[in-house]
């Protein structure tokens, strides 16, 4: 089904209840192979994929949930902007195409890439959006300023959903100016202890980190940060780091195709492009080093994002390994990429505890009571007592 109209998803859902089916929101596709294979009807939300309203001077852009997150980017930057928190696509992970995300499943994924170290995830940065539950009703939420004390913060809760409580048609977004230059600075050979180490130390410091990561190479790791701002800033932060970091060594100042290929990899894991079952795993930063300590011995490949507190992890031994690793480090761990045989028996989303699950389960109740986006996609019961 593609719904032209608001009218249209919300007959769609009438639809699907009273006939005991179930639907899967879908924009670009990019996320498809994430989580159980299943059956279901598909919701597709591209006709919903314009611009609808963008106020450079007020920092604020609205569009309708389908629209390409490559065309809202490409807008953003002829103004000098940017969405902050740096949202990846997923197609390259699964091997498709650049370009097929919407900022619909952008949002409803909760997808942030590098730059969260510093201007937090797309939560943080969404307004306000309108959509449709799973009662078929129509609803708004947030608003389009900056500053609202309204009611329930629904955004906080629409992002990160995964379309499991309502359909977005319109989003919209908080975006910031882009930094004039940026510069990166990389330090060659440390393990992941020393790397995260070094990292916590300029981040501990006035240096106003963008985003910070290692990369393991074929002899040795990179660990790397990026300023951005405006030259004698960058200049000035830039000696900071170099003094922070002088009992490691000369840092390396990558050069911009160096730089730009460095946190391109980030963005489309090419690192780990090994075919492997893909892991996400959030943890306190220092937890990163924790986690490759219990896994790398069991072959376990790895890089870490914001400053370690990100680690994507490809690893083809025991899911409850990669899980308990996450849990003594104080993290959890998302099944990213794998056949469909691990996906069909290991849930995507990591384990929550007994409590936080039933909670879940009334709020999904509360806006689908009928389970037209249960999917199975998730593994787990639709209601809870």
């Amino acid at each position: 089904m593609k719904p032209e109209t608001t009218d249209d998803v919300i007959d769609a859902i009438f639809d699907a209840a009273r006939a005991g089916e179930t639907l899967e929101i879908r924009g670009g596709g990019s996320k498809v192979l994430i989580g159980a294979p299943h059956e279901a009807a598909i919701l597709d939300m591209t006709s919903f994929g314009a611009v609808i309203d963008y106020d450079p001077p007020e920092l604020v852009l609205t569009a309708g949930a389908g629209t390409p997150l490559s065309t809202i980017e490409a807008l953003l930057d002829a103004e000098g902007q940017h969405l902050a928190f740096e949202p990846f696509d997923h197609g390259p992970i699964f091997g498709q195409a650049v370009g097929a995300a919407t900022i619909g499943g952008v949002v409803a994924a909760g997808v942030s890439g590098s730059r969260r170290l510093s201007a937090g995830g797309a939560r943080d940065h969404l307004l306000g959006f309108e959509a449709v539950s799973g009662r078929g009703e129509r609803f708004v939420a947030g608003a389009k300023v900056v500053k609202n004390v309204t009611g329930y913060d629904l955004p906080k809760l629409a992002a990160g959903s995964w379309g499991r409580l309502f359909a977005m048609t319109e989003v919209t977004l908080k975006v910031l100016p882009k930094g004039r230059e940026r510069t990166t600075l990389a330090l060659d050979g440390l393990t992941p202890k020393a790397a995260q180490a070094a990292l916590a130390r300029v981040l501990a410091a006035p240096t106003d980190i963008q985003a910070a990561a290692v990369l393991p190479g074929a002899r040795s790791s990179l660990t790397a940060i990026r300023l951005e701002g405006f030259g004698p800033s960058i200049a000035a932060r830039v000696e900071m780091v170099r003094a922070l970091w002088s009992d490691l060594g000369a840092p390396m100042a990558l050069s911009g195709a160096d730089a730009d290929a460095l946190w391109n990899d980030l963005k489309t894991l090419a690192p780990l492009d090994d075919g492997r079952p893909l892991w996400r795993i959030n943890t306190p930063p220092s937890g990163g080093p924790m986690v490759v300590e219990a896994l790398a011995p069991h072959g376990a490949r790895w890089l870490f994002d914001w400053a370690g507190g990100l680690t994507w992890l490809t690893f083809d031994g025991d899911p409850a390994l990669v899980r308990a690793a996450a849990g003594a480090a104080g993290g959890h761990a998302v099944l990213v990429r794998a056949d469909e045989r691990l996906r069909a028996a290991t849930p995507f989303l990591h384990p929550l505890p007994s409590g936080v699950a039933r909670l879940e389960a009334r709020i999904r109740a509360a806006f689908d009571p009928s389970g037209v986006f249960e999917t199975g996609r998730f593994l787990d019961t639709r209601h809870a007592d």
